[in-house]
């Protein structure tokens, strides 16, 4: 008897990647294409565009030539990395410069002369002044690449986030859409009012028809051609929105951690955005139309933590695998504090000009001890911002984990040690896969009853207040003088770097 399936395309910082769900939740088949961003010079981050594309189309082809002859594919879902920034001709859809990554830091000199203020764009947008999100980077963009500025003067110019152009190529251009928790990442998108904002457009020097249309979360959003199959579009979504979402985490209060090429926090605060100073206020998703069927989330963002430790395997071939990791840890026997700050500091911080720093070392220093100081590092960035969350009162007492980076037991320990929160982490790391399916059934107006596998490996902390307290202070002078030294050495000029 023929069946019914979801198709999810999960587009993410490394990999693109096509998945089909039955109506029941359950993964049947699967594709995926690696893809690399290329780093030209210091503090830029970019990809092929075509490639990009290609990535997510062939592995949605490989998808559909795996299902049975007669099956249904009922809707798609996307999910992607929201900062990431794509300009393409609307004429050919040929990409007119290189996909700016979210990682991209080229327009921080840019952004400076933006003439809002921190307080005013957090006011707007839920998110702080730093080149990660989209707005600077088209800006840079129209000032640098002769391509993108004619095609502008020329109206045949269109940029977005990779959700989008990755629809408007499939549907043949017919559709350009995207939804709010992709927008709010471009820096232009007002957070309440659920709009491209007129004032930050002008303040960037930016057209809104370049830009493209606002629609919900889910419902009946348009529909793509691939494999002789026209499929409903009827979920759109960022990946870690998604991976909430997969996670069960429609409830305020309710809590997770995502651990990819960076590692996000992010807390449900219901209908309401809560402001943390030095966090962000994000949209979850929209489940129809109105800002009743809106949700918020505070969420923080470590730049680097997968990035971090590809960092250590390919430049210092300390390791061949993530696998590896969690042994080289257990083997350390000497602490070390890494600042990862591959990519800048996110939250809290929010400073693009700090060096990746090591100390602590010694002559019995040894490789294991720098794998497990980068390791560690990770979790007390994420732990920063989890101490302001429980500032603020809430009562944050268990986290679900997920991403490739959850399989490290020795991350998920140290971060229960120093949050002081108990971690559960899933069977398998789909939370952003499963969260984009689930959206798609309920914009066909199913209402599914998926759930994560959560497995048995759970994380209590295993030491005291009083040491947690004590780590954290040691931790937070080494981030103190890290930046201080920084700054100086940048302002002597006398290292290498942009």
């Amino acid at each position: 008897m023929p069946e019914k399936f979801i198709i999810v395309l999960d587009q993410g910082s490394s990999s693109s990647r096509a998945l089909a769900f039955d109506l029941e939740g359950n993964i049947r088949y699967k594709a995926q294409r690696k893809l690399e961003a290329a780093y030209p010079s210091p503090g830029r981050a970019e990809y092929d565009a075509e490639k990009l594309y290609l990535s997510q189309a062939d592995s949605l082809a490989e998808v559909l030539a795996k299902l049975p002859e007669g099956d249904e594919v009922s809707a798609l879902g996307i999910a992607a990395q929201r900062s990431t920034v794509v300009f393409w001709d609307k004429n050919t859809g040929a990409p007119l410069a290189p996909a700016l990554s979210w990682q991209d830091g080229r327009a921080l000199e840019l952004l400076s002369q933006v003439p809002l203020s921190n307080t005013e764009l957090h006011g707007l947008t839920g998110l702080y002044k730093t080149p990660y999100y989209s707005a600077s980077k088209m800006a840079w963009a129209l000032e640098h690449y002769p391509e993108v500025k004619a095609a502008a003067a020329e109206k045949r110019l269109l940029m977005a986030p990779v959700a989008a152009y990755v629809v408007w190529r499939l549907s043949g251009g017919k559709n350009f859409f995207l939804d709010p928790s992709q927008a709010q990442r471009t820096l232009l998108f007002n957070l309440r009012r659920l709009r491209w904002e007129p004032g930050l457009l002008s303040a960037f020097g930016l057209a809104r028809d370049l830009l493209p249309e606002i629609k919900p979360s889910m419902g009946r959003l348009g529909s793509v051609e691939a494999a002789g199959r026209r499929i409903p579009v009827t979920a759109m979504l960022g990946d870690q929105q998604a991976a909430m979402l997969g996670l069960g985490l429609e409830t305020p209060d309710s809590a997770a951690l995502n651990y990819g090429t960076g590692a996000f926090l992010l807390v449900n605060t219901g209908r309401k955005p809560l402001k943390i100073r030095g966090l962000l206020n994000s949209i979850g998703w929209q489940a129809g139309k109105g800002r009743k069927n809106i949700c918020y989330f505070t969420e923080s963002t470590v730049n680097s933590a997968g990035t971090a430790l590809e960092w250590l395997r390919r430049k210092f071939g300390l390791f061949d695998e993530i696998g590896d990791v969690d042994g080289m840890c257990r083997k350390s026997r000497n602490r070390l504090h890494c600042l990862p700050a591959i990519g800048g500091l996110g939250a809290p911080y929010w400073d693009f000009t700090t060096f990746t720093t090591f100390t602590g070392f010694s002559p019995h220093s040894d490789k294991y001890d720098v794998v497990r100081g980068v390791t560690e590092g990770i979790a007390y960035m994420v732990a920063d911002a989890f101490d302001l969350v429980k500032k603020k009162g809430l009562k944050i007492t268990e986290l679900k984990v997920s991403g490739g980076l959850s399989r490290i037991d020795w991350l998920l320990q140290f971060q229960a040690d120093i949050t002081g929160a108990r971690l559960v982490a899933l069977e398998e790391s789909e939370a952003t896969a499963l969260g984009a399916g689930l959206a798609a059934a309920r914009g066909l107006g199913l209402s599914p009853q998926w759930a994560p596998r959560v497995s048995d490996r759970v994380f209590e902390p295993a030491i005291g207040e009083e040491e947690r307290q004590n780590l954290l202070k040691g931790w937070r002078l080494f981030v103190k003088d890290s930046r201080r030294t920084s700054r100086g050495l940048r302002k002597l000029n006398i290292l290498p770097h942009a």
